[in-house]
């Protein structure tokens, strides 16, 4: 009896931590996407009964959401969808330009075909949901051509170190994804990239990976002008 009891609170603890990442990763995801806006209360009981699940996941994936300063937590009061902080935004953005330019010079030192095809492939898929408007889509495709990068250069698991830290530039990129023209720079600059990577081009990669990273910042105040909640003050 006693080994059945600890095999099922292993399986019980083992369910409770599925559970908590996937509560996670769908409010993480709703976050990002803006689905849930900066100032959206977050009710405990109504993410329970929309997940299926009980109060330990929930709760859990709401402090690891807190840990990435995504949402506000107020004891006994409630949970709240974070404003976009612009410090923790720049954090981000130079934690990611940092690294990616390290990547991008390591495969233009020594390009790959196979590489550059799967780069390639990804920026038609980002070029096919630009001409439908399919935002979502287009950002996780955008998503997935720098996550492709970390996987060539072998450092797979820096994308999940700058992915913890990117909440609010990602936020920051989603709320100007919509802005007329910017899917199409977004498309230019990753041709860029790939084209001195495929040149064997080191320096020219990370420039234009330097640029292509920097701009969502240089329209704050434009963003914050037609969203003004959004933002922390």
């Amino acid at each position: 009896m006693h080994d059945a009891t600890m095999a099922a609170s292993v399986r019980t603890r083992e369910r409770g931590r599925a559970g908590a990442a996937f509560v996670f990763d769908a409010l993480r995801q709703d976050i990002i996407a803006l689905t849930l806006a900066p100032g959206t209360v977050l009710s405990r009981l109504k993410l329970q009964d929309r997940f299926g699940l009980s109060s330990t996941p929930v709760r859990d994936a709401l402090m690891r959401l807190q840990e990435e300063g995504l949402v506000e937590v107020f004891p006994q009061h409630a949970t709240v969808v974070s404003p976009i902080d612009l410090e923790k935004a720049r954090q981000g953005q130079f934690l990611r330009r940092s690294i990616e330019s390290e990547i991008v010079r390591m495969l233009a030192t020594k390009p790959d075909r196979h590489v550059i095809e799967r780069l390639n492939s990804l920026i038609r898929q980002q070029s096919a949901f630009a001409k439908i408007g399919e935002y979502d889509a287009f950002t996780a495709a955008d998503q997935a051509f720098h996550n492709m990068m970390y996987l060539s250069a072998d450092v797979s698991d820096l994308w999940e170190v700058v992915n913890r830290h990117s909440g609010h530039i990602d936020r920051l990129r989603r709320l100007h994804l919509p802005v007329r023209g910017k899917m199409r720079d977004v498309i230019r600059d990753h041709k860029a990239i790939v084209e001195a990577i495929a040149a064997g081009e080191p320096d020219e990669a990370q420039e234009r990976l330097r640029d292509h990273l920097s701009r969502s910042l240089g329209f704050v105040e434009t963003l914050r002008l037609n969203h003004p909640g959004y933002f922390r003050h």
